[in-house]
């Protein structure tokens, strides 16, 4: 009996990604007023990005339900595998609620883990439980695992806009207008599972020396562990500049830098232009 990870797309790993590594995939829908997606299956990265930005119907998106996980655990199950799900933090969405409310009609045979994160936090979560699958470990050992190490992830980010905080409700609309005349660009982090304004600097060029001053203060990056950028919007300039302008965090350590495409869940709100880093911190 194997056991098979089921994730959802607000990690932002891709179902194409998810299916090469035997991993099951779970859309979380998402709406432009009445038009209705699956983030990951019918709506990717670039075509969310789009939509947008050329349309002023801000976007929602929903919970996996928890039909749709029991679906899936049922299906795994009678393969005579054990499903053990990674959802978004609780504190962002009622997925992992839901998710437990699915392991509990299924009698505890099937695992959930909160990973407190979302996006590329909660995909160096995933990668971390595709390791120790690999390695053989029990459902119950991974779980124990994952909710030991996952005190320990580390995801900050650099928006470029404040103007999907503003539409989203985070911020209100003077301190936005104020932000945008000063070219502030806010520095974001997940903390216990919620979203937080970490700092903020003037410019591109300052908000990418005080990221990198952020992951030093944050303990330093693990490379023994999953770690990963990220970038928003069509174009990956902006991260490119960033890995420029921090190159001593990464030479010598890595010649791989792995990559992920911030989509629809918190796409929603950094909007365009963000620029992250997840990792899990030394101490």
């Amino acid at each position: 009996m194997a056991v098979k990870l089921v994730i959802c797309s607000s990690s932002d790993i891709s179902a194409k990604k998810a299916e090469e590594m035997g991993m099951r995939f779970l859309p979380i829908p998402v709406s432009f007023g009445s038009e209705q997606y699956l983030d990951g299956v019918d709506l990717f990265p670039d075509e969310f990005f789009e939509k947008l930005i050329e349309t002023d119907v801000f976007p929602v998106t929903s919970q996996i339900s928890p039909y749709v996980f029991e679906e899936c655990f049922r299906e795994i199950i009678s393969q005579g595998d054990t499903p053990l799900a990674i959802t978004i933090s609780s504190k962002l969405s009622g997925t992992y609620e839901n998710a437990c409310v699915a392991a509990s009609e299924v009698k505890g045979r099937a695992f959930v883990v909160d990973s407190l994160n979302a996006c590329l936090g909660e995909a160096i979560l995933v990668y971390h439980a595709y390791n120790l699958v690999a390695r053989g470990l029990s459902a119950e050992d991974i779980v124990d695992r994952l909710n030991s190490d996952k005190k320990k992830i580390r995801l900050i980010a650099l928006l470029d806009t404040l103007e999907y905080l503003k539409k989203g409700g985070r911020i209100s609309s003077a301190v936005a207008f104020a932000g945008e005349l000063l070219s502030i660009k806010p520095v974001i982090s997940v903390i216990d599972g919620e979203v937080k304004a970490i700092g903020k600097a003037r410019g591109s060029k300052r908000g990418n020396n005080l990221l990198t001053e952020l992951v030093d203060k944050s303990g330093g990056i693990d490379f023994e562990m999953p770690f990963s950028l990220a970038y928003s919007g069509g174009s990956d300039v902006l991260l490119k500049k960033y890995i420029e302008d921090s190159a001593r965090l990464w030479v010598g350590h890595t010649e791989n830098l792995p990559t992920l495409k911030i989509g629809a869940t918190i796409g929603t709100h950094v909007g365009p232009g963000a620029v992250a880093v997840s990792f899990f911190s030394k101490t």
